[in-house]
């Protein structure tokens, strides 16, 4: 009697629960399990404000040095700065080319410079002209003669996937204050493939690679701490653009050290010498902290 009491109570449980239960439909992207979606954790990383940097005196430096890195976008360990190649809206994912384009460009958050010492400010619109490509295409189809004879000149706006490169001018020093040997990136740039107009064809000809605008790091930090960076390995982990350079989280090498020539490695060197001498100048600033402590 008892057991058919608890098979009668559980049949009426489950036939009012199922009654009144409602169906939860998802509105727009899933979002993460753990993410509250109503009035709690957005899931992103837009509300973020840059680490602050430690205090530091002039007096207090006891060491320093300048040198300028490249960060190569093809090397696996950079690929999250580099994708995604165009912009992700469902997922307001942004590459770092894009989020300091639209910085610089699109919403003038930022001050975009021809140099890396940030003397001579460009105006978006010199950005956007100076960074245009022209094309003409001869011998295309004519729908109105039938023959291949017509000429297109086409006009092709940057695109954020054509930025491989990055430059940055960093400063490493030795701060006797915290007894620690830290650095600061100073500017970084954009590295894209530069094009000059042809004064007889009209046609954009490859000049070579140059910068797109400089950016001073410093205030840049601001914008780079609001935009994710794919993390390959956690998804839980929600980091940031302005995370990946402060924790130094990306692959890079020398290309040249502040010296009295004012010349990078390249004008005196190449190949494997060049790579060399990349780590001979890492290896004198790792050689450099060591020397300035006794045990």
């Amino acid at each position: 009697m008892k057991i058919s009491k608890i098979v009668l109570t559980g049949v009426f449980t489950f036939f009012f629960c199922s009654l009144f239960a409602q169906v939860i439909q998802p509105t727009g992207i899933v979002n993460r399990a753990w993410v509250k979606n109503e009035n709690g954790v957005t899931g992103n990383v837009s509300n973020r404000k840059p680490i602050p940097y430690a205090h530091l005196r002039e007096a207090d430096v006891f060491f320093a040095k300048r040198v300028w890195r490249c960060i190569d976008l093809k090397e696996k360990i950079n690929l999250p700065l580099y994708y995604p190649a165009d912009p992700d809206s469902v997922r307001d994912r942004l590459s770092l080319t894009m989020v300091l384009w639209n910085a610089v460009v699109v919403t003038k958050e930022l001050k975009g410079y021809t140099d890396e010492d940030m003397k001579i400010e460009q105006t978006p619109a010199d950005i956007i002209s100076s960074n245009a490509k022209t094309d003409t295409l001869r011998n295309q189809f004519n729908p109105k003669t039938g023959d291949n004879d017509s000429t297109v000149v086409v006009h092709e706006q940057f695109k954020a996937k054509n930025a491989m490169k990055y430059w940055l001018v960093e400063d490493w020093f030795f701060d006797k204050q915290r007894s620690v040997m830290d650095v600061r990136i100073i500017a970084m740039s954009p590295i894209v493939t530069k094009f000059i107009i042809d004064p007889n064809t009209g046609e954009s000809v490859e000049k070579g690679l140059g910068s797109l605008f400089w950016v001073y790091f410093p205030a840049a930090r601001e914008v780079l701490a609001r935009y994710e960076c794919f993390n390959r390995f956690n998804d839980a982990e929600r980091r940031s653009y302005d995370d990946v350079f402060w924790k130094r989280m990306f692959g890079s090498y020398v290309i040249k050290e502040e010296n009295v020539y004012d010349r990078s490695i390249a004008d005196y060197t190449k190949g494997l010498d060049a790579l060399l001498e990349s780590e001979r100048v890492k290896d004198e600033l790792f050689i450099k902290e060591h020397d300035l402590w006794e045990y």
